[in-house]
């Protein structure tokens, strides 16, 4: 009786497969990383911060965020406080023209290359696109030539060509989760009406932006799922977010993402995605605190959203910008993105 192979384990494979040749991991293997023990999650960072400066380079875009129309949204996004569905705090409110130009030179004055205009919609009216044209506008006659990046929901194919027009560098659509779990998180649109926005995005030739959230219920290997169907997408970026939850929503007493499963997850999704910006963005103060992000930077993370998210309190954009600067890691460049 022959004795059975020795199983290979998935981080040996992981440094042949995605380190050597850039190809990400399957959701099997990705899952099988998520399971790591704890005391792996060192050996799983230094291999995803290689990965990382191997296909991604050195450098870390850093990005801000405004908010032109918050709250009164009419989805019902489980783990959203602007949902009109839910007894939460945030109300409907609109940001003028002048407030979008300070938010955008405020931005560009802490060295980010990305500015991203974001409305609480199922998708763009007449009125939010014309807003929006018209913050564009107002932004490049104020002399700030940071790049621009829309994130207002669904789309129409004339929608999009409108967006082109406008010089819209980036578009954000997030996934938000699996697409076998999605139904547990929304309800009045389906995974597969994001999936179709974001192709249009692609096939018109924006770059994309789609990620989400973790810690909504779903199963490691639902997790694992997620991570391999955003590779399928091949977007340019992934803004990995941990749940926040926000009183007045169905999530409200869901636990916070623990630090060592956050790590872990950070791991695996670079990974499953060697060649994309992997973005840290909403929840990782609650998650991670100042060692758990120092970590998950030298942990395959290469992006970062400073300042203020939509509804939540992020840390001042400096404490970033010192810890990039701590962890000798040079920020990308306005002028090498253009």
């Amino acid at each position: 009786m022959t004795a059975a192979p020795e199983q290979i384990d998935v981080l040996d494979e992981a440094r042949e497969q995605v380190l050597e040749r850039g190809v990400g991991l399957s959701e099997a293997q990705v899952l099988k990383v998520l399971e790591l023990p704890e005391d792996r999650i060192p050996e799983l960072l230094a291999l995803a911060h290689e990965v990382r400066e191997r296909w991604c380079g050195p450098e870390v875009e850093v990005e801000g965020i405004v908010s032109l129309k918050t709250g009164g949204c009419p989805e019902d996004c489980h783990f959203c406080s602007q949902s009109g569905q839910f007894p939460s705090p945030v109300r409907s409110a609109w940001l003028d023209i002048p407030g979008l130009v300070r938010a955008a030179r405020q931005t560009r004055d802490t060295g980010a290359t990305e500015f991203c205009i974001v409305a609480a919609v199922r998708g763009p009216d007449k009125r939010l696109l014309s807003q929006v044209r018209d913050g564009i506008k107002a932004i490049r006659e104020d002399g700030n030539d940071i790049q621009i990046a829309c994130s207002l929901g669904m789309l129409t194919q004339e929608q999009v060509d409108e967006l082109v027009a406008m010089g819209v560098h980036r578009y954000n659509h997030n996934l938000e989760t699996a697409r076998s779990h999605f139904p547990q998180v929304v309800t009045t649109h389906s995974w597969e009406e994001r999936w179709d926005t974001l192709k249009m995005i692609r096939d018109a030739g924006m770059e994309v932006c789609c990620g989400g959230i973790i810690g909504m219920g779903e199963t490691l290997a639902q997790r694992a799922e997620f991570a391999v169907q955003l590779a399928e997408l091949e977007p340019d970026e992934v803004p990995l977010n941990f749940l926040i939850p926000n009183p007045g929503t169905p999530y409200e007493n869901y636990p916070v993402v623990e630090g060592a499963e956050a790590l872990r997850t950070v791991g695996a999704f670079r990974l499953a995605l060697p060649r994309t910006i992997l973005r840290f963005a909403g929840g990782r103060e609650l998650t991670f605190g100042d060692l758990g992000a120092k970590q998950g930077m030298l942990g395959g993370i290469n992006a970062i959203i400073v300042g203020n998210y939509l509804t939540n309190l992020g840390r001042p954009a400096q404490q970033d910008l010192d810890m990039l600067e701590e962890l000798s890691m040079p920020i990308k460049a306005l002028s090498q993105t253009l």
